[in-house]
């Protein structure tokens, strides 16, 4: 079975990868059968051949998840430089941020109960 997949090239610390067309019994960095393009992730640039990427998705290839992401993020002309990601909050700091909400929801909670304890004895004493 042909399958279109990515081919690692590059240097350790500096990768980068090749977006190839192989038999799915192959090594990872085998001979590939055909090259359709690359995928740089430090400089996120993405380069593919898509014509050859229609004619081997006829042809009947398998392509791997991460080639579908990039073929698709070419075909609608997204960068992957224009993604952006939220910084992730380690354990500790999500733990920090819930114990902030609790404290600050229960002394708007008891600021609540207090004025309205208050407005019940100003109408209580208005009432007298």
């Amino acid at each position: 079975m042909v399958r279109v997949r990515l081919k690692r090239t590059g240097t350790r610390n500096a990768v980068c990868f090749r977006v190839v067309v192989m038999d799915q019994r192959s090594a990872r960095d085998g001979r590939a059968i055909e090259e359709l393009g690359f995928y740089n992730p430090r400089s996120k640039e993405e380069k593919i051949k898509l014509d050859r990427v229609d004619y081997w998705k006829s042809v009947g290839a398998v392509f791997s998840e991460t080639v579908e992401d990039i073929i698709e993020r070419v075909r609608s002309g997204k960068s992957l430089k224009d993604r952006e990601r939220k910084p992730a909050m380690s354990k500790k700091a999500k733990a920090k941020a819930a114990a902030e909400a609790e404290a600050k929801a229960a002394a708007e909670a008891e600021a609540k109960a207090a004025a309205e304890a208050a407005a019940s004895e100003g109408e209580a004493s208005a009432e007298a």
